[in-house]
């Protein structure tokens, strides 16, 4: 096996509980930092707290439930100690740390959550925020750094925000945190939005959020053990709404230059709902005299076609994503380490590499781990080849 060429992980993340704690009190317009998303320390830990809510923990500053061992992080498995460097959103850190794991560029998604405020001026203004932070983050390195910024949950606003990151020229993608959406992908709402997509070009993402959703029931696993093993339910859960709505409003159909992302929900689960997608569209074609009479038929295309054509998916370690490359292609699969998560393989992303790739050819194994992601995010390969040989020589 060679893995000579640049790796590309195409799900890592700057967390909330790394951001910088005057990020949003510096970067709102003046007569809204009064109210900007801040650092309060609550019970001993540093949390961020926004309108009397705290919106979860902070890592910045020294406390006694603030250290590695408050939550099982990859960095424990590291070896690393001091989380209040906050590594991940320090651009030579997290350059550092990519090093030892041999890895060349990361694909960055923002906090897994939603900035759910009632006042939309307030947090549309939280989103540009951010998303200019990121711009000036990735600037660090824009050929390692790859940011994807945060697109908010309702459709006028995300259309807003897309076109004025696309005028910035450094994001090739945008995450919507979809199961946090104000409406589901059938609301018109949404057409200007794929609309501006192919329109500027920039990709779309669905990457798993965490968060309770409103009216939702207790969870009884929720801060137990247990709790482990059902959130795995959310990784699938949200996105199979969002997933079938892209083929059977015909967003894709009508929109084929619009490419789709789905991050952090696992590859096993979509080759089925493929194909149970291919089978309702072929019934649906088979009585297509009935259906016409009732409104149309808004697909054409089978949705397995519009599946290779359009869309990717993200994955780590896994079996199933290497025994379902018959289905994929070798293509459509984006590899991934996932970092800082606790779930993630840093910093043992090349031998988890080798040992889950050891059966395929180079040039396979090249596609998933390299080539895919630099095609699809347009990315000057024989540039990122010299530097990766340069940091290899050092």
């Amino acid at each position: 096996m060679k893995l000579n060429h640049p790796l590309i992980s195409c799900d890592d993340h700057l967390d909330l509980n790394m951001l910088p704690a005057d990020l949003w009190t510096k970067g709102l317009p003046e007569h809204l930092r009064d109210r900007a998303p801040h650092i309060e320390v609550i019970d001993g830990r540093p949390q961020w707290v926004c309108e009397g809510k705290s919106w979860g923990g902070w890592n910045g500053q020294a406390g006694p439930d603030t250290g590695p061992k408050a939550i099982f992080t990859a960095f424990d498995r590291g070896g690393i100690t001091d989380l209040t460097e906050r590594r991940p959103a320090v651009p030579e850190l997290r350059i550092a740390d990519m090093d030892r794991d041999g890895v060349y560029g990361h694909v960055i998604y923002g906090p897994v959550t939603s900035i759910n405020l009632a006042d939309t001026e307030f947090r549309d203004a939280c989103y540009r925020v951010y998303n200019d932070w990121l711009a000036d983050y990735c600037a660090y390195n824009p050929n390692r750094l790859i940011g994807v910024p945060m697109l908010p949950e309702y459709p006028e606003s995300a259309v807003q925000e897309l076109y004025r990151i696309a005028k910035m020229g450094v994001f090739k993608q945008a995450n919507l945190q979809i199961a946090a959406a104000e409406t589901g992908l059938h609301d018109e709402r949404w057409e200007p939005l794929w609309n501006a997509l192919e329109e500027t070009g920039i990709i779309l993402s669905f990457h798993v959020v965490v968060f309770i959703m409103p009216g939702s029931k207790p969870n009884p696993a929720a801060g137990k053990v247990a709790g482990h093993m059902t959130h795995a339910k959310s990784f699938v859960s949200q996105f199979i709404d969002p997933f079938v709505d892209l083929f059977a409003w015909a967003i894709l159909e009508r929109h084929p230059k619009l490419k789709v992302v789905i991050a952090e929900s696992g590859v096993g689960w979509l080759p089925w709902l493929v194909e149970e997608l291919d089978y309702r569209h072929w019934r649906i074609w088979e009585g297509r005299e009935f259906w016409e009479t009732r409104g149309g038929i808004p697909m054409i295309t089978k949705p397995s076609e519009l599946f290779k054509r359009q869309v990717y998916a993200t994955f780590q370690e896994s079996p199933t994503a290497m025994s379902l490359l018959k289905f994929y292609g070798p293509d459509n699969l984006l590899w991934a380490s996932d970092y800082p998560h606790p779930d993630s393989i840093w910093p043992n992303s090349r031998a988890t590499i080798a040992r889950q790739m050891a059966d395929l050819p180079d040039e396979t194994i090249r596609k998933l781990t390299f080539e895919n992601a630099a095609k699809l995010y347009g990315l000057n390969v024989a540039a990122m080849e010299a530097e990766n040989e340069q940091i290899a020589a050092e």
